[in-house]
């Protein structure tokens, strides 16, 4: 298969390809590793590359599974693959070789997945961009002078710049949605409980943390998420399962929606004008649909600066017991030699949260997820932008961060992207859909929906809908895998 030729499916396009006999699961592999060779030394978003392995062994694929032979990167963080380096963005865990695979990872086997590598994140996944000291800054395909979003800053580089259709990201803060955004492409951050996080953890930062990809069609993200949802044996909690798989939600009509409209975040920052008139075309486009639309406000129950400190409390206090054990495990200092400022000023802030402080953290996520719910009382859906602006040059995010304190930044991080941590506190899904650009600069820019506790399905029948409204598949950055 040719490069150009392979850039046109998508995943699902792909595995069809795979099961008809037309195409090989080794060619496919060629092909994405072409796509690296072609547009990674551009953009910096995949670490390395290995032979892809599937549940039957080297080279094969799972028989008759939905994604069967489709070329997958993880993420370096949130998922164990046996033998293969997790490093977590950090030169603290350099070299770290997991020694089984997580229970993620089992799914993506399962689904016929053929993961063929690992993608950047910013250290520790604390940031929303990706320019970790470990592998240097991750470049944006639609600007190589801006970043691509983060924590999942470099699946989403990878994806939009056509080395695979879809690949891993997580999302404790608008990590999946944030770089989708800043991409032009889908990702969702599916309903806590939804994927299972263990065997080695029972939830990650408190369940704010959930598991998901990013693709550049929605039926992709559909299906992903069929083939990785569900409990495993001791999950602390988990979502009721589905009326009916993702992948039939696309297929019916969402009927017509209450929606509410909301274009001005909790932080100082003010949503700019391209962001804006995004939203209001697409509330008009939404409108035209059928759907009811109207303004609306966001009320977290608790002030701005109480739920960024509350966030700060469970982000550092959960740092320091991760930073302890890798630094246990690889006998490495916590200093400036292997942690960055903003983790090292993270945990010396979280070793001053007492149990106390803790607990009153939870009792204020308990707080926000209640008052968001009874959001999705009166609406079926709420629309916001994912950012508030324009995806920022390499750099800025990170300026004088000596400067700061644990809190300070989490302030900095929650202040560039106010509308996406309030759905990862109630737990509820909410996605970023690429359905407009910036006249001036043809950056994409994202539109978040979120919708009330486990209603994955009421958000995929809207994005089918918006997607064949509104198709962005045509649309495609500067830097191409297609046109090498």
């Amino acid at each position: 298969m040719k490069l150009s030729e392979y850039v046109t499916y998508d995943a699902v396009g792909l595995a069809e390809l795979v099961a008809r006999g037309e195409v090989t699961g080794a060619e496919l592999e060629t092909a994405a590793l072409e796509a690296v060779a072609a547009v990674n030394p551009l953009i910096n978003a995949v670490v390395e590359t290995w032979p892809a392995e599937t549940a039957e062994g080297v080279g094969e694929t799972s028989a008759g599974a939905p994604l069967a032979g489709v070329p997958f990167l993880l993420k370096d963080l949130g998922v164990s693959m046996v033998g293969k380096r997790v490093e977590l963005g950090s030169r603290l865990a350099e070299g770290n070789v997991a020694s089984a695979d997580s229970n993620l990872m089992r799914r993506f086997r399962a689904g016929g997945l053929a993961t063929i590598g690992r993608t950047t994140t910013p250290e520790f996944a604390y940031g929303i961009t990706t320019e970790a000291v470990l592998y240097g800054p991750t470049r944006n395909p639609w600007d190589l002078d801006r970043s691509p979003g983060g924590s999942s800053g470099g699946s989403a580089a990878a994806v939009a710049a056509g080395i695979v259709p879809l690949a891993h990201g997580t999302d404790a803060a608008g990590s999946i949605r944030i770089p989708a955004a800043s991409t032009g492409l889908f990702g969702l951050k599916p309903t806590r409980g939804r994927v299972s996080m263990g065997p080695d953890v029972d939830e990650i930062f408190n369940g704010l943390a959930v598991q998901g990809g990013v693709s550049r069609t929605v039926r992709d993200s559909a299906v992903l998420l069929d083939q990785i949802r569900g409990p495993e044996s001791g999950d602390p909690y988990f979502a009721a399962e589905p009326e009916r798989p993702y992948a039939e939600e696309i297929t019916r009509a969402p009927g017509s929606l209450r929606i509410g409209v909301i274009v001005q975040g909790g932080g100082r920052r003010r949503t700019v004008g391209p962001v804006a008139d995004a939203v209001s075309r697409t509330a008009e486009l939404v409108s035209s649909l059928g759907h009811h639309v109207e303004e609306a406000t966001l009320d977290l129950g608790v002030s701005w600066e109480q739920f960024v400190l509350a966030n700060a409390r469970l982000w550092t206090a959960n740092l320091v017991p991760w930073l302890d054990a890798l630094a246990a495990a690889s006998d490495r200092p916590i200093d400036p030699s292997t942690v960055q400022p903003e983790i090292l000023a993270g945990y010396a802030w979280g070793r001053q949260v007492s149990g106390a402080d803790f607990v009153s953290a939870l009792g204020v996520r308990n707080t926000v997820a209640r008052s968001i719910g009874r959001h999705f009382h009166r609406y079926d859906v709420l629309l916001t932008p994912t950012l508030p602006e324009l995806p920022p040059r390499l750099g800025v995010h990170a300026e004088g961060v000596e400067d700061l304190d644990g809190l300070g930044w989490l302030d900095r991080i929650f202040d560039r992207s106010p509308f996406t941590a309030g759905f990862n506190v109630a737990g509820t899904p909410a996605m970023s859909v690429p359905l407009a650009a910036d006249p001036a600069t043809g950056l994409p820019i994202g539109l978040q929906f979120a919708a009330g506790y486990g209603r994955e399905d009421t958000l995929f029948r809207l994005a089918a809908q918006l997607e064949q409204a509104a198709p962005w598949s045509h649309r495609t950055p500067a830097v191409w895998a297609g046109s090498h």
